[in-house]
């Protein structure tokens, strides 16, 4: 038997004389989800965006050992059924004892968005692989969570949507900056020491502007967002404000050349909750990255880079002992650099990544 409805699942975005008007309780589709997808353990970070979803999923087996998606999708308010796919590879993290990492197929659910009582929230449907819709056979069940096991960008949206992080340009603004393709190497493993836990990032090239738009797997067609905002507009993080107004410090130049380039982060120091963001040519490629006694590992195709370019190291917090210290190893065909960054309320630490056409491929 189908599960009751959830009343006043959506949050529409209101003028300023009736913001407050709007149930802090509503029942929403945005927010956590944690359960299993086809018998994977799974949570869901879900925004909604006028009838349009998306987010990010996290198939896992521990903290140390899963795959991270840029979620696409739509969500029906009229009959509470929610449809979402694993659209991007953004991320994968596996432990040293790992055997396989989770997530290695993308899916795509079909759910309903119910109440059963009690102030439960539940997602129920059928999956099957994003490659073969037509073939549900994986089940879907979730239950909304007040709190997430993965911390990520999204984290800002879900905890002031109602307060006016449901504007549509504040979701473009965090989605800009967080749903970049991968161009390749979803099964690309990096080349770390047996002791680190390892996070891949492939960067790939600036997406093209005359591109046309993905198509949905529905014939469900998205409606453009409400013009009527919200209150008093909500900033998104400040990273870019801090990245153009502190100094940049020339630290070292690393010649590069071959197919990629590998970049390790460690902290320096005393581990000390240290957090920072990475420009490349003046462009945000990532954002909360955690400096760990574990490498971060960032990969870079050397196809996709200028002749020159410039990678900054910017402080988003300066941990319990300032300032913000890094260290960073480059690995460029199996031969190895290391610099000591440091970045602090005033300055940031640059890179200078040049490449060699000698030994260009």
């Amino acid at each position: 038997m189908k599960r009751p409805l959830c009343p006043g699942s959506g949050l529409l975005i209101l003028p300023i004389s009736l913001l407050f008007a709007v149930p802090m309780s509503a029942q929403m589709i945005t927010g956590v989800w944690k359960g299993k997808i086809n018998r994977q353990k799974v949570e869901i970070k879900i925004i909604q965006k006028g009838d349009s979803l998306l987010g990010t999923s996290y198939y896992y087996e521990s903290s140390n050992n899963y795959r991270r998606y840029g979620i696409k999708g739509y969500f029906d308010e009229t009959t509470n059924a929610a449809v979402w796919w694993d659209d991007l590879l953004l991320a994968e993290k596996s432990g040293k004892f790992s055997i396989s990492i989770p997530g290695k197929i993308p899916m795509l659910a079909r759910t309903d968005f119910n109440c059963p009582g009690g102030g439960k929230m539940m997602l129920d449907g059928k999956a099957a692989m994003k490659e073969d819709e037509t073939n549900m056979k994986g089940d879907v069940h979730l239950v909304k969570s007040a709190a997430s096991d993965f911390e990520d960008e999204w984290d800002f949206v879900i905890e002031n949507y109602t307060v006016g992080a449901n504007d549509p340009e504040i979701i473009d603004s965090i989605a800009s900056m967080v749903l970049i393709p991968v161009s390749g190497g979803y099964d690309e493993k990096p080349t770390g020491t047996e002791k680190d836990d390892v996070v891949t990032i492939i960067v790939p090239p600036p997406p093209k502007t005359n591109e046309n738009p993905e198509q949905k797997p529905s014939s469900v067609s998205e409606k453009p967002p409400p013009e009527a905002k919200t209150s008093e507009p909500v900033k998104t993080p400040d990273i870019e404000k801090k990245f153009t107004a502190r100094q940049k410090v020339f630290i070292k130049e690393i010649p590069i050349s071959g197919d990629s380039i590998e970049l390790r982060f460690y902290d320096n120091a005393e581990i000390d909750g240290d957090s920072i963001s990475l420009f490349l040519n003046d462009k945000l490629v990532f954002l909360h990255i955690r400096l760990t006694a574990s490498a971060y590992i960032i990969k870079l195709p050397v196809k996709d880079l200028q002749v020159t370019n410039e990678l900054v190291m910017v402080a988003e917090n300066l941990g319990a002992i300032p300032p913000n210290t890094a260290y960073m190893v480059a690995i460029v065909n199996d031969q190895r650099y290391d610099a000591y960054l440091s970045s602090s309320e005033g300055s940031s630490a640059m890179i200078r990544l040049v490449k060699n056409p000698a030994k260009l491929p």
